[in-house]
């Protein structure tokens, strides 16, 4: 899957790669606790990431595989 960006209340939270659609649900499912904070009544959304969030996701996988890391241990970056 292309980067996807998670959505709180139309915020933007962070930007993930899930290997697929079951990966990303269990990422909602796993981490809507982390996503919503304080916020626990908040809505959870995902878009396509843009293109300035696409680069902050292209920066941060970039610096990982600098520090020796690969594609798989990579998952996102928070905004």
């Amino acid at each position: 899957m292309l980067p996807t960006t998670i959505l709180i209340d139309e915020t933007p939270r962070c930007i993930v790669r899930p290997t697929d659609r079951k990966a990303l649900s269990r990422f909602l499912r796993n981490g809507k606790s982390y996503l919503l904070g304080e916020r626990q009544d908040a809505t959870v959304t995902h878009r396509d990431a843009t293109e300035p969030e696409l680069a902050r996701w292209n920066d941060a996988f970039a610096l990982h595989k600098t520090g020796g890391g690969d594609e798989d241990e990579f998952f996102g970056v928070p905004l």
